[in-house]
C-alpha cells in the first residue's frame, strides 16, 4: 500500500473547550524500526484526550500533539524490524497520540489483532481502557479471585471493562454510578452490587455488603475526599489503585488507619510508560483477555458513534457525563 501525503486530522488549535478542535490537513506519518503505521477506521475517546485539550496533560516529546489513544484500522506500512504485523491486517492499537487521523503511528508491539466477532467501530474502544484496567486492577492492585473490587465510574468506558473482567475472573465487583439507568448497566454487566452515589454513602453500602470487611481492592479516577473514604472503604490488606482525579488531585489524609490496616495506595498513568512496559501489557491481554473478547464473553459498550469532524460535539458529551460505556469517532465508512 503507498501511503499519501497528507491527511485528515482534528487538532487542538489553542488550550480550551471542545470548541478549540479543528478539523486540518497533516502530513501522513512514516513508520521509523519497530513501528506501524495505521489506516484508522475508528478512534475512541477518551478523557485525556479532553485533558489535553484543556492544556492539563501533555503528550510525550517524542509523541504526536494529535489527541487519540486508541484506534482500529488496517495496517497501511511496517517499518524496519516489524515481523508480526502486514500491510492490510486488521488491527487494533495503543497509541502515544494522534488517533484523531485518517493514519496513526505507533509501535508495532502496542498492537493487537481485531477479535473475532467485533466491529472496526467496537474494536477502536478496546485498548486504552483494557490496557488501563489490566495493568491497575490486576497488576499493580492484584485483585485475585474471590476477592472484592469496588470501582467508581462504574458506567465509563473504564467501568464497563472493569466490570465485567472482573466478575470473569472470578472477583466480586461493586460499583458506584450517578443514576438508576448507570446502576442498571453495572449490574447487567456483572456487578453484584451497583451504589448510587447521589443516594447512597459508598462506605456504608461496600461495608454491608462485605458484612463489614471492605473492599479488597478499589479502583479510583475521582480522587478529592474520595480518598479518605476509600481508605475507610477498603480491607485490611487492600490496596486503594487511582488512575485519575475528577475531584483533585491534592488532599488532606490521616495514615494512621492505613498504617493499622496494612493499606496500600498506589496507581498510575499509561501514556508516559516506556514502550517495553506497554508491549508487556500487550501480551498479557492477549493471553488473558482476547480469548473471552474472541469467545462473546466479553463487549464493548458503545454509548455513541460520531464522524472524526464532529470531535468537539464528542468532548462535550464525554465532560456532560452523560455517557455510558465508550464514545467513538468514525473516521472511516464502516469505522
Amino acid at each position: 500500500m503507498t501511503l499519501p501525503d497528507h491527511m485528515k486530522v482534528v487538532e487542538i488549535a489553542a488550550p480550551g473547550g471542545p470548541e478549540v478542535l479543528r478539523v486540518a490537513e497533516r502530513p501522513v506519518p512514516r513508520p521509523g524500526p519497530g513501528e506501524i503505521v495505521i489506516r484508522v477506521a475508528a478512534a475512541g475517546v477518551n478523557r485525556p484526550d479532553c485533558l489535553q485539550r484543556a492544556g492539563a496533560y501533555a503528550p510525550p516529546p517524542d509523541a504526536s500533539d494529535l489527541p487519540g489513544l486508541e484506534c482500529s484500522g488496517h495496517v497501511a506500512a511496517v517499518g524496519e524490524g516489524v515481523t508480526r504485523w502486514a500491510e492490510g491486517d486488521a488491527v487494533c492499537a495503543l497509541l502515544p497520540g494522534g488517533g484523531y487521523a485518517e493514519y496513526a503511528l505507533t509501535h508495532a508491539d502496542h498492537a493487537l489483532p481485531v477479535p473475532a466477532g467485533f466491529s472496526m467501530t467496537e474494536a477502536a474502544g478496546l485498548c486504552e481502557t483494557l490496557f488501563t484496567v489490566w495493568g491497575n486492577v490486576f497488576r499493580r492492585g492484584r485483585l485475585d479471585r474471590g476477592e472484592t473490587l469496588l470501582l467508581h465510574g462504574g458506567s465509563s468506558g473504564i467501568g464497563t471493562t472493569a466490570i465485567q473482567l472482573a466478575h470473569l475472573r472470578g472477583a466480586r465487583v461493586l460499583a458506584t454510578a450517578g443514576s438508576a439507568e448507570k446502576c442498571a448497566l453495572c449490574r447487567e454487566l456483572g456487578a453484584e452490587r451497583a451504589i448510587n452515589y447521589r443516594e447512597e454513602d459508598f462506605v456504608a453500602a461496600v461495608h454491608e455488603a462485605t458484612e463489614g470487611r471492605g473492599a479488597d481492592v478499589i479502583l479510583d479516577m475521582v480522587g478529592g475526599d474520595y480518598v479518605q473514604r476509600n481508605l475507610k472503604a477498603l480491607a485490611e490488606d487492600g490496596r486503594l489503585v487511582q488512575i485519575a482525579f475528577l475531584k483533585g488531585a491534592r488532599v488532606e489524609l490521616n495514615l494512621a488507619p492505613l498504617m493499622l490496616r496494612r493499606q496500600t495506595i498506589t496507581g498510575s498513568t499509561l501514556r508516559p510508560q516506556s514502550v517495553a512496559a506497554k508491549a508487556a501489557l500487550a501480551r498479557d491481554l492477549e493471553t488473558e483477555v482476547w480469548p473471552l473478547l474472541a469467545g462473546g464473553r466479553m463487549k464493548v459498550v458503545v454509548h455513541e458513534v460520531l464522524p472524526l469532524a464532529q470531535a468537539a460535539e464528542a468532548h462535550a458529551l464525554m465532560e456532560s457525563s452523560a455517557h455510558m460505556g465508550k464514545i467513538i469517532l468514525s473516521v472511516r465508512d464502516g469505522g
